[in-house]
């Protein structure tokens, strides 16, 4: 998210498989000068016949590429590859009002290029209407014609349920198929499959070998995933200093994940000096971006000021942001700080507004502090029934207060003078 084959025997296979079951188009055998100058600016790098000189789209130069396809489709108007390879110079130069018209024509043709880049635009509604059932099926001519962008799309179209029903066997499958030819983002998604056991046996050191291809190749999220695998020394040692080093070459492009998981190891000096400044400045990258975990883990900095001056009003607004991004850990803090009235005023009704965000979401220690509030009637009437609900469930999960909570409530209730618990969550 993997024991029995490793990668480079599945290789093997692999390639087997690819000459039985996809079909690869030949390249073009005769090509006219205009044409060619079209392909030498548009083509991609995982096209048949342009592993050498294709190119990824944000390596385009556009001006070039257009005039030099607009010379070429002029000469050629019936060319599905030309009409490609065209648009994807448009979408590249952000000129979607152009280049939608001529993916489609492309991608109802036999543009390989079209069919994966307007199938993607398809599933998320990138310029277009959102059709994932269509998007999909131009992914998978796309796929099926050997192409690995279409092919790692497909994956990702299999792995999410997006315009095809939920399968991690053709997810794994389409990644791999990919990922054999190079590709590193469909290296590192083969990567995720095997250290979750999706589609493939679980098997880390699998894993961390697709990783590591992707790794080489330069690509950023691989550096998050490799660097987690080792951090959590999942079929390895366990080198926290390795993990800082991946973790940094991801932040230092801007990936927000890369970015808190090294403000993490700053925090806690893990591979690295603490330096909860340092923490704090990354935490604060991240949760720029948007991201849920990384407004968690500043809003704890705050609440507690470390690395940053305390600041409750901060706090409650990160944790705020957080918890309507997903985040339940922040719901869970957000909800302690209202039931407690740290930072702002006793309010039972926010408490349990957000501690229940956390519980309905499964959540452990949301689930445990629910039980709190039925058992003491914090805003509620008091109800050790669904107390006891409640701490079943946080126990089920083996959260020891709740499991402390429910045996003394199976006990006796019989006024021990002893009361229930609440934590926060980090």
């Amino acid at each position: 998210m993997m024991k029995p084959i490793g990668p480079v025997a599945r290789r093997t296979t692999l390639l087997a498989f690819l000459a039985a079951g996809i079909f690869v188009p030949a390249a073009p055998t005769m090509a006219s000068a205009t044409f060619d100058a079209c392909a030498a600016e548009a083509a991609s790098q995982y096209e048949v016949g342009y592993e050498s000189t294709g190119r990824e789209t944000w390596d385009i130069n556009t001006a070039t590429a257009i005039e030099a396809c607009k010379k070429a489709l002029e000469a050629e108007p019936d060319s599905s590859q030309l009409k490609g390879w065209l648009a994807r110079a448009y979408f590249a130069d952000g000129n979607y009002e152009d280049a939608v018209p001529l993916f489609e024509e492309a991608a109802e043709g036999d543009s390989v290029v079209a069919q994966a880049i307007f199938g993607d635009m398809l599933i998320t509604g990138d310029g277009v209407d959102v059709d994932m059932e269509r998007g999909a099926e131009f992914l998978k001519r796309g796929a099926e014609a050997g192409f690995a962008l279409a092919q790692n799309s497909l994956g990702l179209s299999y792995d999410f349920a997006e315009g095809v029903e939920q399968d991690y066997n053709e997810a794994a499958r389409w990644y791999r198929a990919a990922a054999e030819q190079g590709m590193p983002k469909a290296q590192s998604n083969l990567g995720l499959m095997y250290q979750d056991g999706l589609g493939v046996p679980q098997d880390y050191v699998a894993a961390a070998a697709w990783f590591q291809l992707a790794v080489d190749a330069g690509d950023v999220s691989a550096h998050v995933n490799l660097g987690k695998l080792i951090q959590d020394g999942l079929g390895q040692k366990s080198d926290p200093k390795r993990a800082a080093e991946l973790y940094k070459v991801a932040a230092d492009e801007g990936d927000m994940y890369g970015q808190n998981n090294l403000a993490f190891l700053y925090e806690n000096g893990e591979g690295v000096k603490q330096d909860l400044k340092k923490a704090a400045e990354l935490y604060e990258l991240a949760a720029e971006q948007g991201m849920a975990l990384a407004k968690h883990n500043l809003a704890l900095l705050y609440e507690d000021g470390r690395g940053v001056t305390q600041d409750y009003n901060r706090a409650i607004k990160l944790y705020r942001e957080a918890a309507e991004g997903g985040e339940m850990r922040a719901a869970v803090n957000l909800g302690l700080l209202y039931m407690d009235g740290t930072g702002t005023d006793v309010d039972y009704a926010e408490a349990l507004k957000w501690t229940k965000m956390a519980a309905d979401q499964g959540q452990p220690i949301g689930l445990n502090n629910m039980g709190h509030i039925y058992e003491n009637g914090l805003g509620v009437p008091v109800d050790e029934a669904k107390a006891k609900d409640y701490y079943e469930q946080s126990a089920a999960q083996g959260y020891d207060l709740a499991i402390d909570n429910l045996a003394r409530l199976n006990e006796a209730t019989s006024g021990s003078g002893s009361t229930s618990g609440k934590t926060k969550t980090k």
